[in-house]
């Protein structure tokens, strides 16, 4: 409150600037979190043919891109005002990989819109919505995933047992690219566009699998031999989640993408390839979330008290969930339509707790404050 009183006694644009001095770049978390509850929802059993859950995710979508368009002009207020906060950040070991929320944001949006703000504008305008932010968003996340591990490399002095989840952030965003532009596949004429897009997909898939490969062992080293996590920092341990349920749903969307673009027997070849590798990822993800949920639990026990963290909570649920839905849809199995329903009930009570302490938050000020030292 004496943040948001000292705010009111400046001139208007001053407050502004004022404002979004510490609005870090994890802000765009709230915007994949609002996205995927949309997007996930519309593949639930049933959701397809029901008006008024369909109107229900339509409103999700909308204000996810609401919430884009205003933090990107509050980013860009951000940069105009405050660059020495920005080069902080890039600076920080431990806010450079949120760079990569800005490209999952755009993408989440973008699929969202082409999912379900169909409903509302169009699929013509939809699609071109989705194709303007699916191609931003692609962009931005193969700049960060050379970049933020050039920086970590280059200029971040790293301890050893530093490891975190939020490492994860810098390279997952070629993930949800991998997801998402298997949908644009069908709009592209016959022919080399088409393969060329789904190879591309096929290949970010690759990327974003093997650097997340590469960077669990140090996070399950750092955990197992520190200890559990600082308290504000547990709710990170949901992170893991976003590149294996992501994955999971990556392969899914090729192989629904592959018959009559890639040659045969290659076709046929994403289509098993989701199946058998869908299904033990999945099974890790569900192993890596009852971990998570213990020492969230903990850590509440323990005085954990809310902060931007939270967001964790959505994104990486909600693909598990796209995952759970891709692998019910190529097996008919009832089991993984239940996981898939009950991985969205844990989603949206989740996304609705964090949507109103976050709004308490901004209103207070507190959350756009200077982090305590």
């Amino acid at each position: 409150m004496v943040f948001a009183a000292r705010s009111l006694a400046l001139p208007a644009p001053y407050r502004r600037a004022t404002a979004v001095r510490h609005l870090g770049p994890n802000w765009y978390s709230a915007v994949m979190g609002t996205a995927i509850v949309a997007t996930a929802g519309a593949g639930l059993p049933g959701a397809g043919r029901d008006a008024g859950l369909r109107t229900v995710f339509a409103l999700v979508w909308a204000l996810s891109s609401v919430l884009l368009l205003a933090l990107l002009g509050a980013r860009a207020l951000h940069w105009t005002h405050h660059r020495d906060q920005a080069r902080a950040h890039l600076l920080d070991p431990a806010m450079a990989p949120f760079y990569g929320c800005l490209a999952m944001a755009l993408l989440a949006v973008g699929g969202a819109t082409l999912v379900v703000g169909r409903d509302w504008i169009g699929a013509g305008p939809a699609l071109a919505v989705d194709t303007v932010l699916f191609t931003a968003g692609t962009v931005v996340g193969l700049a960060v995933a050379v970049a933020v591990p050039y920086l970590m490399v280059a200029r971040h002095r790293m301890e050893p047992g530093q490891a975190s989840p939020v490492w994860l952030l810098a390279v997952v965003a070629p993930m949800v690219s991998a997801a998402q532009g298997p949908l644009l596949v069908p709009h592209l004429p016959a022919g080399q566009l088409r393969e060329t897009l789904l190879l591309a997909c096929f290949a970010m898939f690759g990327l974003s699998l093997l650097a997340t490969l590469a960077l669990l062992p140090a996070i399950l080293a750092w955990l197992i031999t520190g200890g559990p996590p600082p308290l504000p920092q547990t709710p990170t341990l949901f992170l893991v989640l976003g590149p294996l349920g992501q994955s999971a749903t990556a392969v899914a969307a090729a192989a629904n993408a592959a018959t009559g673009v890639v040659p045969a027997p290659y076709d046929r070849g994403f289509d098993v390839l989701a199946l058998l590798y869908g299904v033990p990822v999945l099974g890790f993800a569900l192993l890596w979330l009852g971990l998570s949920v213990a020492l969230v639990v903990r850590a509440h026990r323990r005085g954990m008290g809310f902060g931007m963290t939270w967001w964790a909570f959505t994104f990486p649920v909600g693909t598990c969930v796209t995952g759970a839905e891709a692998l019910a849809g190529r097996t008919g199995l009832v089991a993984l339509d239940g996981l898939a329903i009950g991985l969205y009930l844990l989603l949206v009570g989740a996304w609705a707790v964090i949507v109103v302490r976050t709004g308490r938050g901004v209103v207070s000020g507190e959350l756009l404050a200077a982090p305590r030292r």
